[in-house]
């Protein structure tokens, strides 16, 4: 069994709220769900207006299934051009 992370760090330029940061992660986050049925979270700076952290994960008994699903999904995330991403990091646990 392989456990894929996607971690996706985004800077948001020009949002002075916690209400503007949670629209902009529920936008992302349903897309993610909704095209590669993974679980999405924000995973760290909860409190900051700028700075937005999300995690896709994903178990497979597959790595490169698993490895591809991720990609899949950052290249999604780039396209979607929602925030700026800064950066992007795929890890497979169990391999």
């Amino acid at each position: 069994m392989i456990i894929g992370v996607l971690t996706l760090e985004f800077r948001l330029h020009g949002n002075d709220s916690l209400k503007g940061k949670r629209s902009v992660a529920q936008r992302l986050k349903a897309k993610l769900r909704n095209k590669f049925n993974v679980a999405v979270s924000e995973v760290a700076h909860h409190d900051s207006h700028d700075t937005l952290v999300l995690a896709a994960v994903t178990v497979n008994p597959d790595g490169k299934h698993a490895q591809g699903l991720l990609q899949k999904a950052l290249n999604m995330v780039v396209a979607a051009d929602e925030a700026e991403l800064i950066y992007d990091d795929i890890e497979l646990i169990g391999q």
